[in-house]
């Protein structure tokens, strides 16, 4: 925002620099962290320990002495309050009015881009959700989609082109076991209207029959051989099941506000994955344990000439075999680059649990001379924990399916809804109360950091004084509200000549610091940075609301904080927005 000040500012510390004969500067910029102080700090820790050649004194003082003659030296600058030396820091404070001005102004004019950085011209893919198909869409697959959605929002928002890409799990035991069930017992039936609750019905009475008659897991075995030699009639079959789920899966996420740009399958690559074990075997990282009845295996430790164990033993191919999870992540990899050679980093969005596994997945393309090997990082979540301590078990049937979650969450928004609003259309509340409700169930999934457990509760989820979507949604109602009954154009830019309040304050430091916060929140993968800072906002803006008379104020009073209440609701809006949660217009 004082973008150009800031670089005329660098400009005249590295003249300084240069007549005192100090080496080039290094400056790293962060915001003054005191409320209503607003500006930038820098140190010269770094600087004076370069320059430091045994003279006399230590290199705070060295520090300190180098703010002090710049400070002098620059003055106070246009667009600023005051300059200090503090401590080997060199201050610079803003002019209030001016910064005021500068960042309503701003954020008026970028609108729904305010925050967003400049396009970096850097490509990155996150791969995210990576449901199995043939079973139900239920809430533990909730996290990994909200959270990899939003990582994606926030990378694209911070200058990424992002590629979004999801790799469900479309062949394995449980689709053949799902198969089986079918041909013998459902053989021409096709889902209704709830069809990823069907086909997870139809998956866990599968495991129940096979639970309750072991005998049947010859015939099991046998659908098993007919996919291995490819039967036409079976892979039809599959093909036209798999697509039920895929279906199923778009209404979820469509209802859900997500999408990908592209999705690859397990099964995609059980052949190219055992192509890239034998070449691992050839090139002597692998070792083909199967002559003995072993797996295939690359000792990482040994290979690595690690004397204390920490990649362990992985195994990339079974004794009979059969392709592993290992198998195929080494293959999608792969795929990943070659579709995307331009990919300056590739993300997997999973579970905490497979840390191990990935860790090893990258270490053996690193081994294998995959230069890009270095660019797989694995983003870690943890699980989300539902009332009553309900065990989440696609086997068993005791899951909590996604889309009961979503019903519930609306039909308590409504009620909400219907007791603040009665005068609403019912497709109006309606409306209202899937954005309320879809907020309260993904605002709680980004408020922990991703590698801790999320405890879900309505009461908290659905909150309108507390830390939840719906009081953030509501600040941004009752902005609206205000702008609505003021009845008049937007005034045009001008500087408050008023004192401002401390609510103001408080206000304005929030919205200014939105741009810095997506950077931030891009850079360490943390939603939780936003969810923060639209809570925020939102609380200061409820605390203006009550102090600070808008409408009923003297006129340039009136317009000054007219522009604000516009700029903290556009602030609150881009904020929900990251967490892909609609910011509604009446709540």
């Amino acid at each position: 925002m004082f973008e150009a000040e800031q670089k005329g500012i660098e400009e005249q510390i590295r003249a300084y620099c240069a007549s005192h004969s100090l080496p080039e500067p290094n400056l790293r910029w962060t915001w003054i962290p005191f409320s209503g102080q607003w500006g930038l700090s820098t140190s010269f820790f770094q600087l004076a320990a370069a320059s430091f050649n045994g003279q006399k004194g230590s290199i705070p003082q060295k520090a300190q002495e180098i703010a002090a003659g710049i400070a002098d030296q620059i003055g106070i600058p246009d667009g600023f309050s005051k300059v200090e030396a503090v401590n080997g820091y060199l201050n610079l404070t803003f002019d209030p009015a001016l910064y005021t001005r500068r960042v309503i102004d701003t954020v008026l004019e970028l609108g729904g881009s305010y925050g967003r950085g400049k396009r970096l011209d850097e490509q990155v893919m996150v791969e995210f959700s990576q449901p199995n198909t043939h079973k139900a869409f239920h809430v533990g697959h909730l996290r990994s989609a909200i959270l990899g959605d939003v990582l994606s929002n926030l990378l694209d928002a911070a200058g990424y082109d992002v590629v979004r890409a999801n790799y469900p799990g479309d062949m394995g035991l449980h689709v053949i076991k799902w198969l089986w069930n079918y041909e013998n017992f459902h053989l021409g039936e096709k889902p209704g209207r709830d069809i990823t609750r069907w086909m997870g019905d139809l998956y866990s009475e599968a495991s129940k029959r096979l639970d309750e008659n072991p005998e049947l897991d010859n015939e099991v075995r046998e659908v098993y051989r007919r996919w291995d030699r490819r039967e036409p009639a079976l892979v039809a079959l599959w093909k036209e099941t798999r697509q039920w789920s895929l279906d199923g899966f778009t209404e979820m996420y469509n209802r859900l506000g997500i999408h990908f740009d592209t999705y690859y399958f397990n099964s995609m690559f059980e052949d190219s994955g055992r192509e890239m074990v034998q070449d691992l075997i050839q090139k002597g990282i692998a070792e083909d344990e199967r002559p003995d009845n072993g797996p295939v295996v690359v000792k990482l430790d040994e290979k690595l000439g690690l004397k204390t164990e920490k990649y362990r033993v992985f195994v990339i191919l079974r004794s009979d075999g059969t392709a592993l999870y290992a198998t195929e992540d080494l293959a999608l990899a792969r795929q990943k680059f070659t579709d995307y050679p331009d990919l300056s980093r590739s993300y997997y969005v999973v579970d905490v649990r497979q840390s191990l596994h990935f860790t090893q997945v990258f270490k053996t393309l690193e081994l294998a001379g995959y230069d890009w090997a270095t660019r797989c990082f694995h983003v870690p979540y943890e699980i989300v924990s539902m009332p009553g301590n309900v065990v989440m078990s696609s086997r068993e049937g005791s899951v909590v399916l996604l889309e009961d979650l979503l019903r519930e969450a609306t039909e308590r928004a409504l009620q909400v809804v219907r007791e603040k609003n009665p005068e609403l259309s019912e497709d109006q509340k309606q409306e209202i109360a899937r954005a309320v409700g879809i907020g309260a169930i993904k605002y709680p999934m980004l408020t922990r950091d991703n590698t801790k457990v999320v405890t879900f509760d309505w009461q908290s989820a659905l909150d309108f004084n507390g830390q939840a979507a719906p009081y953030i949604q509501y600040a941004c109602v009752r902005a609206n509200s205000i702008l609505r009954k003021a009845a008049v154009n937007l005034p045009g830019s001008l500087i408050p000549d008023y004192p401002l309040s401390q609510p103001e304050v408080v206000l304005i430091d929030l919205i200014g610091r939105l741009p810095n916060e997506i950077q931030n929140a891009a850079r360490d993968l943390r939603p939780l940075l936003i969810t923060t800072l639209a809570y925020d906002l939102a609380k200061a803006f409820n605390d203006f609301y009550t102090q600070c008379p808008v409408i009923q104020a003297e006129e340039n009073i009136r317009n000054s904080r007219l522009r604000l209440v516009a700029a903290a609701k556009q602030a609150m809006t881009n904020s929900l927005a990251l967490l892909g949660i609609t910011a509604p217009q009446a709540m």
